[in-house]
């Protein structure tokens, strides 16, 4: 049975506990938070601990943390959890700091201690079988991937201001599924954004609304476009066009209904967040984890990943707000 720590008890805390909680060979001993009562109200509802972060990574009993708190804390968390000889799940981005972050990944690595980062659409059974289809060479070679992810409202501005920018905190999950259905890191990166959606984000120094070409080896190309709004819903999507056919997934919409009249077709509308669309998909990486964990087995998605998916996201702001394409080896150093 793997005993858990659960750093940070917010939104994202709490679909961790339940993924945690549910999972039959892990099990949920600890919970802490900046704010106690939140750290105190989750703990009750899973039978779990409050405690103080300090109290969790220094228990020799607790095998593994998850780390849910903010982003600017990640590195950090992450560094104290390996030396104490303890496995890490950490929620995506590794840092706002791309060289904090590379300084986290060789500390890590020095331990030899499991760490893990929060990449759940990877674990989307559509996107998954997507992969897999694409692995097999059921379209030849991959040659034009297209991702498309919008939220159906923006966050707050207090999120934005901390949330390190659009590229950062939410197309990293596009750049890391880039990478991944690709097999590859992009060479360059050429990135345009706005802010159309809300003056106030623009204000903030962030953009709203933007598309991103990756430049990846002998001419393949992945084009992802964001946006903070799409009033109908949760657009994702995923395209893979390969010199022998198409793959494509589309949204998971809130039921199957479909009613055809001389008026048209309609259909419902996708789910209308991410913890309606992935709340599926976080219990598959849970597992994914205890599996790797307890069987000392390869992780299936890593700190080096987090890393690569970072870099891109600064290769976007530099290229955003100076118009040119960049190398990504001038970001990687």
């Amino acid at each position: 049975m793997l005993k858990v720590g659960l750093l940070g008890a917010g939104r994202i805390g709490k679909v961790h506990a339940k993924a945690i909680s549910s999972h039959p060979e892990s099990r949920l001993v600890a919970v802490s938070d900046v704010d106690m009562g939140a750290a105190e109200a989750l703990a009750a509802q899973y039978g779990a601990e409050p405690r103080s972060n300090e109290a969790i990574l220094s228990d020799p009993s607790i095998d593994a943390v998850l780390v849910a708190t903010s982003t600017n804390t990640h590195s950090d968390f992450i560094e104290a959890a390996t030396r104490t000889g303890k496995a890490v799940l950490c929620e995506k981005p590794v840092d706002l700091s791309l060289a904090r972050a590379k300084a986290c990944q060789k500390a890590a690595a020095a331990t030899r201690r499991p760490v893990m980062i929060g990449f759940n659409r990877r674990f989307d059974v559509n996107f998954a079988a997507l992969k897999a289809a694409s692995d097999r060479g059921e379209i030849g070679k991959s040659e034009l991937l297209s991702i498309t992810s919008f939220d159906p409202a923006p966050p707050p501005i207090s999120y934005v201001k901390v949330s390190g920018g659009l590229f950062r905190d939410m197309m990293i999950h596009d750049f890391d599924m880039a990478c991944w259905i690709m097999g590859a890191t992009p060479q360059k990166v050429t990135a345009i954004g706005s802010s159309i959606v809300n003056p106030e984000i623009g204000a903030a120094g962030d953009v709203d609304t933007a598309v991103v070409t990756l430049h990846f080896a002998a001419g393949r190309i992945a084009v992802i476009k964001n946006s903070r709004r799409a009033v109908y819903g949760y657009d994702q999507r995923v395209e893979l066009l390969g010199s022998e056919g198409l793959l494509s997934a589309g949204n998971v919409i809130e039921n199957t209904v479909v009613k055809a009249t001389t008026a048209g077709v309609v259909s419902a509308k996708p789910e209308f967040f991410f913890l309606e669309r992935y709340m599926r998909a976080y219990a598959a990486e849970w597992a994914a984890f205890v599996e790797a964990v307890t069987k000392g087995t390869a992780l299936p998605v890593t700190l080096d990943d987090g890393v690569n998916a970072l870099a891109i996201a600064e290769a976007a702001t530099r290229s955003a707000k100076t118009g040119a394409t960049v190398d990504m080896a001038t970001v990687m150093g």
